[in-house]
Order: C-alpha cells, then sequence, then structure tokens
C-alpha cells in the first residue's frame, strides 16, 4: 500500500468515501465479535468507528486483537458507507466506517483509574484532579475548555476592534488591599523582603492609564489566598479592561457590547441584548441580593444567560470581626466594599472628602450579575491625590502609613491622570455559566482541590534546607 502521509480528522472522514485515509488517536471502546473487531477512534473532533477484518487485513487483525481502550494508535484504512440501519447520526462520521488496513500502536496504556468516555462528574474530585491529563481526555471536558478558548478569542477580537491594547502586567509586584490575603514570595535578593503575587492588575492598569494607553485589557492570572470554594480558587482569570477620560455608563455601555458580541460568538442564549440596571438599594429590596436570577424557569431548563447591571453600591461598610482580611486593610472601624482606588458618585464627593456621612456615601462601583452569581465588577477610579488619600484617611491610616502603602500612586496621580475606570470579568465563572456547569473548576485545565492542592503536581511542598538557608527563612 502506497504510504499516505496527512493524517485527517475524524470529523473530515465523511469526506472520503471510498478514499484510503490515515488516523490518529486514541482507543475509545473496543468490541471483539469473533471474526470481526471494531474499535471507536477518539481525536479532537469526536469518533470514528473502525472496523477490522480479517480478510481484509491480516497484520491488522493481529494488532487490533491486542490492542485496548487508552491505547493511542494510527490507522490506514479505506472509507466506507456504513450500511442503512447502522448510521449514527450522533456523529459527525456516523455515515462512514473505517475498514482498517494497517494499524501501529504509537504508545500503549494502563487501564485507566476511572471511565473517561462519561461525564466523569460521580468521580471524587480529588482522584480526577490527581489524572486531570485523564480526566481532560473526556468529551465534556474537552469541549468545555474549546468554548473557553472560542470565547476568549471572541472577547479579544471584540476589544482589539474597539481600540483596545492588550499589555501584560508583573506578576511580582507589592503587597495591595483587594479584600483578601496576599500569597507572598521572599526575595533572596533582599533577605527579610517579600514580593506579593497579584490579587488583581489594580494598580498597574490605573498606571497604564496615567501613561497615557487610554484603552488596556489583559487576561490575567490573579491569585488570593481565600477558602476555596465551587465557584472561586486560589487562582483564577479575569478579564481585565480600564479605560480613560470615561463616565460610569461609558463603561457599561462599552463591556455590554463585547459581552453580547463575544457571547453570541460562541452560540450563548441571552435573556436580553440590553442588560437591566438595578441600584444596590433597589436589588436589595427585591431580590435580598445584590446577585439575582432574572430567568424564568423555562429560561432556566434553555441555559440562557440573564445579565443585569447593579449599581450605587455602598462605598464603605464596618469592619467586620469574622473577617480576616479586614484586620489587615483597616484600620479604624470602616473599610472598604469594592477597593480603595473607587469614586464616590459624584453628589457625594463633599461628604467623602469632609469625611462625613461615610455610611451614606455611596461609590461608583458597578457589578455585571448572571443568573445569581456575580460575573464582574469595577468602578470609575480615584484620579488625583486628595481623592485616594481620602478613602484610606477614612480608614484610619496616617500619613505615613498612606505613604507606606500608595506613595507611588499618589505621585503618579501628581503628575496628571485622567479621568478613568474599567471592570474585571470573572472568565471562569462566564465559561461555567456559558457551560451550565456549576463549578468554575470545570472550564479550567488544572484547577486546584477544594483544600488548596495543586492538580497532579504535589505542591505546596517542603523545599531543601539549601534553599530556606540561601532565602534567610527558617521555621520556629
Amino acid at each position: 500500500m502506497a504510504e499516505i502521509k496527512a493524517r485527517i480528522l475524524s470529523s473530515q472522514v465523511a469526506n472520503h468515501v471510498d478514499g484510503t485515509v490515515k488516523l490518529n488517536g486514541w482507543v475509545n471502546i473496543r468490541r471483539d465479535h469473533g471474526k470481526l473487531i471494531f474499535f471507536d477512534l477518539r481525536d479532537k473532533d469526536g469518533l470514528v468507528q473502525v472496523v477490522v477484518i480479517p480478510s481484509s487485513s491480516k497484520e491488522a487483525y493481529e494488532v487490533a486483537q491486542d490492542i485496548r481502550p487508552e491505547y493511542v494508535v494510527e490507522v490506514v484504512g479505506k472509507v466506507n458507507k456504513r450500511p442503512e440501519g447502522t448510521i449514527n447520526k450522533d456523529l459527525a462520521s456516523g455515515t462512514v466506517e473505517l475498514e482498517a488496513k494497517e494499524i501501529k500502536v504509537l504508545n500503549k496504556s494502563e487501564t485507566p483509574p476511572f471511565d473517561v468516555t462519561s461525564g466523569g462528574l460521580d468521580i471524587d474530585e480529588e482522584v480526577r484532579l490527581k489524572y486531570r491529563y485523564l480526566d481532560l481526555r473526556r468529551p465534556r471536558m474537552q469541549q468545555n475548555l474549546k468554548l473557553r478558548s472560542d470565547y476568549m478569542q471572541a472577547l479579544r477580537q471584540a476589544l482589539v476592534k474597539r481600540e483596545f491594547l492588550e499589555i501584560e502586567t508583573p506578576l511580582l509586584s507589592k503587597a495591595t488591599m483587594e479584600g483578601a490575603r496576599d500569597f507572598i514570595v521572599p526575595s533572596r535578593f533582599q533577605p527579610g523582603k517579600f514580593y506579593a503575587l497579584p490579587q488583581s492588575p489594580q494598580q498597574y492598569k490605573q498606571l497604564l492609564m496615567v501613561g497615557g494607553m487610554e484603552r488596556y485589557f489583559q487576561f490575567p492570572h490573579c491569585l488570593r489566598d481565600e477558602d476555596p470554594r465551587a465557584d472561586r480558587g486560589f487562582e483564577f482569570t479575569q478579564l481585565d479592561l480600564e479605560m480613560s477620560f470615561v463616565t460610569r455608563e461609558d463603561v457599561i455601555e462599552t463591556v455590554e457590547a463585547v459581552v453580547v458580541e463575544a457571547v453570541k460568538a460562541v452560540n450563548g442564549k441571552l435573556k436580553n441584548d440590553k442588560f437591566p440596571v438595578f441600584s444596590y438599594a433597589d436589588a436589595m429590596k427585591k431580590f435580598g441580593s445584590d446577585k439575582f436570577d432574572l430567568r424564568t424557569e423555562e429560561e432556566k431548563k434553555n441555559g440562557t444567560l440573564a445579565f443585569a447591571w447593579v449599581i450605587n453600591f455602598p462605598f464603605f461598610r464596618p469592619v467586620s470581626k469574622t473577617e480576616v482580611s479586614d484586620k489587615y486593610d483597616s484600620k479604624s472601624k470602616w473599610t472598604f466594599t469594592h477597593n480603595p482606588f473607587s469614586m464616590p458618585i459624584p453628589e457625594h464627593i463633599d461628604w467623602f472628602l469632609k469625611g462625613e456621612n461615610i455610611d451614606k456615601i455611596l461609590t461608583t462601583q458597578y457589578d455585571l450579575v448572571c443568573n445569581g452569581l456575580e460575573a464582574g465588577g469595577g468602578s470609575i477610579r480615584a484620579h488625583t491625590p486628595e481623592l485616594l488619600r481620602t478613602t484610606y484617611k477614612i480608614m484610619g491610616y496616617t500619613d505615613k502609613q498612606i505613604e507606606e502603602s500608595i506613595g507611588h500612586m499618589l505621585e503618579a496621580f501628581s503628575y496628571g491622570a485622567p479621568p478613568h475606570g474599567g471592570i474585571a470579568l470573572g472568565l471562569d465563572r462566564h465559561v461555567a455559566l456559558l457551560r451550565g456547569e456549576s463549578s468554575i473548576k470545570e472550564t479550567m485545565a488544572f484547577p486546584m482541590t477544594s483544600t488548596g492542592r495543586t492538580a497532579v503536581m504535589d505542591a505546596p511542598a517542603k523545599v531543601s534546607d539549601e534553599q530556606l538557608l540561601e532565602l534567610k527563612i527558617k521555621f520556629t
């Protein structure tokens, strides 16, 4: 047989009836019918049925007798139409089958610890994540990650079309106050000092606005040392963007258009192209929560996404005795509800600067909610030293503490910072909503376990005494 050099995918096989083709993939299911052996070959596009007939190829039949599920194989064969009664309408290749002429085993497989052809949700999470590279083979996970990639590209294209620049910001930085504990990294060159991993690129994106970038976005990896749960872990990915010379309405209008465009690009179902807007007070009065679900029962069954905006949040709240991060963020009885870089609504700036009616001051924060979950949050930012300094004064910081914490931001704002605002959208959550998944872990390639351990690799782990000595660290 002449060598077939080009491999095709399972989705293309039906276009080659009566031709000879080559496929690579995994053995999905094998069935031995005595004189015939059938197996489904799985690749990134789906499945194709392979039939092995001794009279057609004795060598292929001998190899097929020994192959097992999850073996990696190469198959060369003739594409035949299936008999009418055996057509599988659920498969792209369901009208044909591949009559094997040659089979090569490219790699054998041990028996997997679980079935990779099922949905997998009934399997213990710790086991699934330990063998995540096998878990990713299941069709549901492949579809989830493909949708994630497609959605990211749709968001990116929508933003680039609107003249946003994709700009990366540093991972090693200084601790910031954003409502959670920071992960810290010791410095070898400066013993006793530490970097912090970013909870978000909040300060850097504002500095980009000071730098005249005007329209920025990126998909940053963010890290927060908080208790993991189904819809949030130590690591998560955002769509982060910022805009100069804008009002709250400008940001909302832009983000709404980008989200609608991207959701439609991946065939998502929207309840409304125009998202309704609720004040925080009205949302709490009407729904009892600022994260509400506007769908009907029928829309819930159909996987419809019902987005809405919530605006006019309280700027400050009393310090919580149970919220650990509050004791790090505040030196008084008040702390911020969103982040300390927000701006009060124009009507309350006078109260804000005078430190009056603190419990009544509203902020320009806006949250995007969807199907009862928070899908994003942002605000118009403080852009003058006076405004930013006042937030910290209300939280009880001395001039020295303010300078130590955000002196670099105050200095940057002293050189003519434009009015600006932005938002961070939870990418993991958006994909989970689009796919109808209850946990963001189902939309991530290698998420952490519920106890904060990494998938596959055994971390956190001990390091050698030599490393600790070099970093000037010892345990007490």
